[in-house]
């Protein structure tokens, strides 16, 4: 087969398998993207997927788990993942209205519209950016720490947070030495160890008879679903047809400017830009319906931005998504890596060019849009009931803590087991104590294996 012709192929079916996945997984409310994407892209990339696969893989899983988080989000008042939480004081408003059907097809809408515009926008960024790349790389040590300062302020933890990633640094570079000392070089672990560091912790929590005493319940918690109502024909519908002219016009808008970006979080830039929309609509409402349609749009639009700027102009994970859920596309070894000394890439920055990027994408965009998208319109209501009283989710998570444990055996054995659970354990403490959430975690280690030999090197 003509190589080109394979790599459509297996990117094909690649993109069908991230879009089924993840559109099943988004249903699950409290699946973090961290915690499930980049697991099993890392997966995906250690068994050998060609690039445009591995691309396609992420791009379509994101896109579809972006769209079905809707459904817990709106119909259960549950932030479906990290993202949703954005969403869900709006969503909340229309479910006390009964309206949480209309909430949640005008998200699904706003998130199709964002994703196909999020696309050309962020790649025609990146190529901008491209040209400074190598000088940008010359200075990653200082950028990497910059970026982790920067993001550490804007999050919930703020100066705290700040501050926090001195002992969280410092972790990973006596974790290093030690693991060097047996001959056992790591990376993979720390990158788990951060991805599940909330699961880890509230694991270790069920093991201190207090911790354990405040997670007790006395009931059973209840779900109210709403009546479900279709109003359209066929089985896909017209997103525009969902929206109105306004809630289109600005979700548009406000996905260009968010594909635009790639420093802040997605959720940072769908608070932000949610409440400069809503501050110019004055009717109830009017309001509430559009900015929460404009907010998925963001999360959306925002989520595509931050992996392909990076990825496209720098090789280099110099975002918040980029170093959380992305970071198998960057740092994977052996297939995929940062050099720690140099700053120099080896990963689908080199692998894959502007048009090769621009069409998997949007191939990829496309297949999880055609999938989630009248899935979740269509079916929501009986895959919400089906989620919230037939899964598990201590089966959910059972199983990906699994593949993080067969992935760290892989790896480095006990020591990589040791790792996983050492970085978890600071990781999702600090978090839960003082909002150093996994974007700033996963700065704090491209800090660790970038910044500090730079900075002791300077200082001797």
């Amino acid at each position: 087969m003509d190589p080109l012709m394979f790599d459509i192929v297996s990117a094909l079916g690649f993109s069908l398998m991230g879009a089924v996945l993840f559109s099943a997984i988004g249903l699950v409310s409290g699946t973090d993207e961290t915690t499930t994407l980049a697991p099993l892209t890392m997966l995906v990339v250690l068994l050998g997927a060609p690039p445009a696969s591995v691309l396609a893989f992420f791009i379509a899983g994101a896109v579809a788990k972006h769209m079905t988080h809707a459904v817990p989000t709106a119909l259960l008042g549950i932030p479906g993942d990290t993202s949703a939480v954005a969403l869900i004081g709006d969503a909340n408003v229309l479910r006390r209205l009964g309206v949480p059907h209309i909430a949640l097809r005008k998200m699904l809408s706003g998130g199709a519209i964002a994703a196909l515009i999020a696309v050309p926008v962020s790649i025609a960024f990146a190529v901008v950016l491209a040209p400074f790349g190598e000088m940008i790389k010359q200075f990653a040590p200082w950028v990497f720490l910059s970026a982790a300062l920067l993001i550490a302020y804007f999050s919930a933890g703020r100066w705290a947070a700040m501050l926090a990633l001195v002992p969280f640094v410092l972790l990973i570079v006596a974790l290093q030495t030690l693991t060097a000392k047996y001959g056992t070089k790591l990376s993979v672990s720390y990158f788990l160890g951060i991805a599940v560091a909330p699961l880890i912790a509230s694991l270790f929590s069920l093991l201190s008879p207090q911790a354990r005493e405040g997670m007790r319940r006395q009931e059973f918690k209840v779900f109210s679903l709403a009546p479900d109502v279709k109003a359209w024909k066929g089985y896909f519908p017209n997103p525009f047809k969902v929206m109105s002219r306004r809630q289109a016009g600005v979700t548009a808008a406000a996905a260009a400017v968010s594909s635009a970006t790639f420093v802040f979080s997605p959720v940072a830039m769908a608070v932000v830009v949610g409440e400069l929309i809503g501050g110019r609509i004055k009717q109830a409402y009017e309001r509430v319906t559009t900015v929460i349609t404009a907010r998925n749009g963001i999360s959306e639009s925002t989520y595509i931005a931050e992996t392909l700027i990076p990825l496209i102009a720098f090789g280099l994970p110099l975002s918040p998504v980029a170093a959380g859920p992305a970071g198998p596309l960057f740092n994977a070894p052996p297939r995929f890596s940062v050099d720690t000394a140099t700053g120099q890439v080896n990963n689908l920055h080199n692998m894959l060019s502007i048009p090769e990027f621009f069409w998997f994408t949007l191939m990829a965009v496309v297949i999880a849009l055609v999938i989630a998208y009248p899935f979740a319109m269509n079916y929501a209501h009986n895959a919400a009931s089906f989620v919230a009283r037939k899964v598990s989710h201590e089966a959910v998570i059972a199983t990906f803590i699994g593949l993080v444990l067969v992935i760290g055996l892989w790896e480095g054995g006990i020591l990589g087991l040791m790792v996983i659970l050492s970085i978890g354990m600071l990781g999702g403490f600090l978090e839960r104590l003082v909002g150093f959430n996994i974007g700033v975690q996963f700065m704090g280690y491209y800090t660790a294996v970038l910044s500090v030999p730079a900075l002791i090197a300077a200082f001797k």
